[in-house]
């Protein structure tokens, strides 16, 4: 017997991005979306001050502007905690495929082929993560 689970989308509540996406325009976007933007205005220092670290969060603007709101949310713990999961990315299921399972090019050309070559690729590697995950 197949058991099939129904997995419900959600609807994204927040943006997060790096500074080549910064722009007025895409905060205010954002805002009139219902979406809270924490894109990166500037490239911040690895290492924060020691008192900037431990201190507590600086007081909330009284601006109703999109950018200054969300300059304040990336200062606080919590707007810093959320930002740094950006980190998490799919590029490195792509350097295992690459290196590991060592599928570096596509043999055939044109997007119904490429998706046909692809697949097995795909289904190789959901195989070999359940195992591992089914494992731990």
């Amino acid at each position: 017997m197949v058991v099939i689970r129904r997995i419900r989308l959600r609807v994204r509540e927040v943006l997060l991005t790096d500074t080549s996406y910064f722009s007025a325009a895409n905060g205010a976007l954002c805002a009139a979306a219902g979406i809270e933007p924490l894109i990166a205005i500037q490239r911040d220092a690895h290492h924060r001050p020691l008192m900037e670290r431990f201190g507590d969060d600086p007081a909330p603007p009284a601006s109703t502007d999109p950018i200054v709101r969300m300059t304040h949310r990336l200062k606080t713990e919590a707007g810093r905690a959320l930002y740094g999961l950006r980190k998490n990315s799919v590029e490195p299921v792509f350097g295992i495929i690459n290196h590991v399972m060592r599928f570096r090019q596509f043999s055939l050309r044109g997007l119904s082929n490429v998706t046909t070559e692809w697949s097995p690729v795909a289904l190789a590697w959901n195989i070999k993560r359940m195992s591992v995950l089914r494992g731990a």
